[in-house]
């Protein structure tokens, strides 16, 4: 998932930053308001976490332009947990959720897996395709009855290319949604990681193949639907 952060708190914004690189994120920052807005113009993400009180432009006047200009990426509020009104202006305005501060990181992961799912039309963490499962909460993918570890770039890699099975996902793409703008990312980092998870995955089963000058698109070998549990 790639997730814009817009906090001014420079040491929550680092914790937080951390935790959801940790958990396979593709995480940048921006530490006010109007920052924010000119950089969201001519970049996209999955994701925008949004404090209220930020300096030069603050949250819910940026939430009100993304919105004016139709940009209709899901947006988290970060709200002081007893200002009920901040929360009622922010959902009037065009948020997709909210939670309070201080929060527990878990919970933060959890809604922002929940609103990405949404924007998917999925119900649940759980995505079956045959008999291969994919928990995106616990990032834990099985087989049969096996459990098959990956690294949590590699899961995300994974997410990136099950999400869009059996369509071509651009290297680009791919990139801009693997690794923050601050991360270094050379022009061989992607091939890497495919050729890392490729190893891992079940062979007569799940394929990724290259399109070449293009990108990269996952299929079955047995032609399998998905399903979301």
């Amino acid at each position: 998932m790639r997730i814009l952060l817009v906090e001014d708190n420079l040491d929550l914004a680092h914790a937080v930053v951390q935790h959801l690189r940790r958990t396979g994120n593709a995480v940048d920052h921006e530490a006010d308001g109007l920052s924010a807005c000119r950089f969201l113009e001519h970049e996209r993400y999955d994701l925008v976490l949004l404090d209220i009180g930020l300096p030069r432009m603050d949250g819910l006047s940026l939430l009100a332009e993304l919105r004016r200009r139709g940009d209709a990426t899901p947006v988290l509020m970060l709200t002081e947990r007893s200002d009920i009104e901040d929360r009622i202006s922010a959902l009037d305005v065009g948020a997709d959720d909210y939670i309070g501060k201080p929060f527990d990181f878990r919970e933060l992961s959890a809604r922002c897996r929940a609103l990405t799912r949404r924007r998917q039309a999925q119900t649940s963490a759980l995505v079956q395709i045959g008999p291969m499962t994919m928990d995106n909460a616990a990032r834990r993918l099985r087989f049969h009855n096996r459990t098959i570890d990956l690294p949590n770039r590699e899961y995300s890699l994974l997410e990136i290319l099950v999400g869009r099975l059996g369509q071509v996902v651009s290297k680009n793409e791919i990139t801009n949604r693997l690794f923050a703008l601050s991360e270094e990312a050379g022009s061989n980092t992607v091939e890497l990681y495919v050729a890392r998870l490729r190893k891992k995955l079940p062979h007569d089963f799940l394929r990724i193949v290259t399109v070449r000058g293009t990108g990269y698109l996952a299929e079955t070998t047995h032609g399998s639907g998905m399903a979301h549990d």
